[in-house]
């Protein structure tokens, strides 16, 4: 038997990799998704290997992420509950099509995972997996296996000589990407508890950024980032760059309690400061390019959007149905914004957009008329009011 197992060389995954070869006795194959989560995928393959990993793959797969699911989801403005932009869940496709790639390379009969019971992520993969590969045999050790939690992992880790890194390891869990960092469990499992000082990674405490505002000009092109500051950059390079820019002034840090897919309530802390920019930036450029219709219409369909992407259904009918519509409505998104970042906070200081703009200086100007004759408005409202009128009669 033959299994890829997503493989991130923690304890987890280590633990997992010796359980499935003895547990199954299977060959595995371990894939690694670099999707930004940095210096950690250079040390995947020798450990791998020291645990008994038979091949080891290690994809780049940055702008694959950038450019298939973070783009289209600034785009179409998604954001679970309100607050979350969602970078842990809109990883999971490119990195389970990487998984399903690479069963069919080496004629893999499963796939496994180190996605817990209770979490989303169990459910982003397999969704994936099934709807690439309907056949595929799915392996879930925390699903199957008699630990609990992590004394357990490390207690097998040490009966079974499983090499582990000599560091200490922080209160709480981590999850990092290109888009983001997520923190959860631990301390934070508390509600009512502040974020402990020192974990943010990717950005600084906003009462310690620079006391001098920072200016930022975002280009899009068809509702998709192209440059900053004039530059022209690959996908991956253009959300690196923002990462450094809303970083250093603290922006991008959201705390909330969601909720899960499988009916849990969670404490999730996330920073995302790249992103952040290209959201205002967003914003600000469809302000003056999009229709009001169909501004109005993606705004009402943005939270199943991303309803659809956090819990898993990138593959589905449905969202490649609705990313269609998303894009079509995107198209006459080109322009600039200009932005000002200053200790955590984002303000919109300009937009333009010479060849799409729909935004007419003198039709709305309160200082001429521009073509437009005030009397009209008095039969519009009479209309309109009408409903409201046969409500109440005289």
């Amino acid at each position: 038997m033959k299994v890829v197992l997503a493989y991130s060389g923690g304890l987890d995954t280590s633990v997992i990799l010796h359980w499935i070869k003895h547990t199954y006795n299977a060959t595995v194959i371990t894939y690694t998704a670099d999707v930004g989560q940095g210096p950690e995928v250079d040390r995947v393959r020798e450990a791998a290997l020291r645990t008994g990993a038979s091949e080891v793959v290690i994809e780049d797969l940055r702008d694959e992420f950038a450019r298939e699911c973070i783009f289209p989801a600034v785009a179409a403005n998604a954001r679970y509950e309100t607050y979350y932009l969602m970078g842990t869940s809109l990883a999971r496709p490119v990195t389970a099509r990487g998984m399903v790639r690479t069963a069919v390379k080496f004629g893999a009969d499963a796939i496994s995972h180190g996605s817990t019971g209770k979490g989303n992520d169990q459910v982003r993969f397999e969704m994936a997996a099934y709807a690439l590969k309907p056949d595929i045999k799915i392996i879930a050790p925390w699903r199957e296996w008699s630990f609990k939690g992590r004394t357990d992992l490390v207690n097998y880790a040490a009966q079974h000589g499983i090499p582990m890194p000599a560091v200490g390891k922080p209160e709480y869990s981590m999850d990092a990407n290109l888009m983001h960092i997520s923190y959860e469990g631990g301390i934070l499992e508390d509600p009512w508890a502040a974020p402990p000082a020192g974990m943010y990674r990717m950005t600084v405490d906003p009462e310690q950024a620079p006391d001098k505002p920072e200016y930022v000009l975002i280009g899009m092109e068809r509702g998709v980032p192209v440059s900053v500051n004039g530059e022209r950059l690959g996908p991956a390079a253009l959300v690196m760059r923002l990462n450094a820019i809303g970083g250093r002034h603290g922006v991008g840090r959201v705390d909330v309690v969601e909720n899960r897919l499988v009916g849990i309530k969670s404490r999730g802390v996330y920073e995302t400061p790249g992103v952040t920019l290209l959201h205002y930036a967003a914003r600000a450029v469809e302000s003056l390019t999009l229709d009001r219709e169909a501004l109005h219409l993606r705004d009402e369909l943005s939270p199943k959007y991303a309803e659809m992407a956090y819990t898993g259904c990138w593959y589905t009918p449905e969202r490649e149905a609705l990313q269609v519509l998303m894009d079509k409505i995107a198209e006459p998104v080109t322009g600039e914004a200009r932005l000002k970042i200053y200790k955590g906070n984002v303000i919109i200081e300009g937009r333009r957009s010479p060849t799409h703009s729909l935004y007419n200086s003198g039709l709305s100007s309160f200082e001429h008329e521009g073509g437009y004759n005030q009397a009209d408005a008095t039969g519009f409202i009479r209309i309109r009011a009408l409903r409201l009128k046969a409500q109440r009669p005289l």
